[in-house]
């Protein structure tokens, strides 16, 4: 893999939840978070992704948490945070959170380099609107570092995580093709099937790419 000019990203563990207001949930999210960038590292991985998570009892704390688990975090990786499809008070689930999230984790004393991962399913899920949702991301963010290329299997706003190949879901091959473009960054597919179904999906990123 070191050998590979491929970029290699690593996805964190999808339990981790850094923003719980429950201790013992945390406090192992940071853990495992640390863990996992740790063994990228021994793999020269380009970034490791993880979910923004959800705070239980409000978007502020939750907020104040990832300041705090970044400032204990310690990683020659980049930290790249990716927007999630449901969940009440899911801290990047709407565009509007992800404002407030990114604002906060901008203010942290922290060493780690931080981006950005746009799931395209996720942003389907939690109901945002597609046609400029890169343009709207990348004014919070600046940039997207990373993107996933996903189809939904289910309706808009259903806050379901259920992707599918894409151009055969319910997001609609025009629409995902003008956000891989849009988002001028590396593309990762996370889709279902076999390896058919598989360069299937990648050519169909190739062409969305030009």
């Amino acid at each position: 893999m070191r050998a590979s000019s491929i970029p290699l990203y690593v996805h964190a563990p999808y339990l981790i939840n850094v923003c719980s207001p429950r201790n013992n949930v945390r406090y192992g999210s940071r853990k495992i978070l640390q863990q996992t960038c740790d063994a990228a590292a021994e793999v020269d991985a380009a970034a490791v992704i993880v979910h923004a998570g959800h705070a239980d009892d409000d978007i502020a704390e939750g907020v104040g948490r990832w300041l705090r688990t970044l400032e204990m975090l310690e990683s020659d990786v980049t930290l790249l945070i990716e927007n999630t499809a449901g969940g009440e008070n899911a801290v990047a689930r709407r565009f509007d959170a992800l404002e407030r999230l990114w604002k906060g984790v901008s203010k942290a004393k922290t060493s780690v380099k931080i981006g950005f991962c746009f799931d395209t399913c996720h942003a389907h899920a939690a109901g945002e609107e597609l046609d400029d949702a890169v343009e709207r991301v990348l004014a919070i963010v600046g940039k997207i570092d990373l993107l996933h290329a996903n189809d939904s299997r289910d309706p808009p706003g259903t806050g379901a995580d259920r992707h599918a190949n894409l151009g055969k879901g319910k997001i609609g091959a025009d629409a995902l093709r003008s956000m891989i473009k849009a988002a001028g960054a590396p593309v990762v597919v996370e889709t279902p099937g076999g390896p058919a179904a598989m360069r299937k999906d990648i050519e169909f990123v190739r062409e969305a790419l030009g």
